[in-house]
């Protein structure tokens, strides 16, 4: 992540202490970030129930719980999603494993045909259980495929825009993305394709304070081309609960850790 520069900064101002300040400042608000959207405790639960619409209105409903576990802030992290409802995910487990120094594992379990899915690196930014939300963003996008800019302050926001490092590698040529001051959670994403359309929004639409956490419980993305969205509510949420290793474990898949699945305020 750097700071970039119009062509006209002279090269004494890129290499003087105020730029250099300003290149470490960027780099610790994504960080901050980071730590606040996906890594709150040691570890949690919470059950969410996504309303997916498409263009022509027609809307489904997912059901599942969360259990996430973090091996160190900011590093290797654990997260199974286990499907209840409706009838034809009932029993789907997504599995992640957050890796630091490569691509992230994911596994797709479906129960119809007894299977085990890997989900290739390739397929990370595609529809998570058909709704608008991408693999990729259930788990969290590593901060060290972009390159962050500050492009603006507010007296709540700051306003960055990212470039992939890997353009190949994702269906987007940049974002923008505002962080609020007070929680430093990410509020708003605006996605760009290499023409300057803006085709996707994700927003949090209501953040509380669990546990001493604020927490994003609700939030929505949209397709801004076809018009259709999936709006996710979070309920039931805990933190460090001191979830053992064995949940996050492959036998999980088709067996799944009821202890920990039952959910209560």
């Amino acid at each position: 992540m750097r700071f970039t520069y119009k062509w006209l900064v002279p090269l004494s101002l890129m290499l003087s202490p105020l730029a250099q300040t300003q290149e470490v400042d960027v780099q610790e608000i994504v960080k901050r970030a980071e730590l606040a959207a996906y890594y709150a405790g040691d570890d949690g639960r919470s059950a969410a129930r996504m309303l997916i619409t498409d263009p022509q209105g027609r809307k489904q409903m997912r059901q599942f719980v969360i259990l996430r576990k973090d091996r160190e802030d900011g590093g290797s992290q654990d997260m199974m999603v286990f499907f209840s409802r409706p009838a034809d995910v009932r029993d789907t487990v997504f599995r992640v494993v957050k890796n630091t120094e490569r691509d992230d594992d994911r596994w797709l379990y479906l129960p119809g045909l007894d299977l085990v899915k890997r989900i290739s690196a390739g397929d990370k930014r595609t529809s998570f259980v058909g709704s608008h939300f991408f693999y990729e963003d259930v788990s969290g996008r590593s901060t060290s495929q972009d390159d962050f800019t500050l492009i603006e302050e507010t007296d709540e926001q700051y306003l960055l825009e990212a470039k992939p490092n890997d353009p190949a590698a994702v269906e987007f040529a940049r974002y923008k993305v505002s962080i609020d001051k007070g929680t430093m959670l990410p509020v708003k994403i605006d996605f760009f394709d290499a023409k300057g359309e803006n085709y996707r929004r994700v927003e949090a639409l209501k953040i509380e304070t669990i546990q001493g956490y604020p927490t994003v419980t609700h939030s929505r993305v949209q397709d801004l081309r076809s018009g259709g969205e999936t709006e996710m509510q979070f309920r039931f949420i805990s933190y460090d609960l001191g979830l053992p290793d064995e949940v996050f474990s492959e036998r999980s898949l088709r067996n799944p850790p009821r202890d920990w699945l039952e959910l209560r305020d």
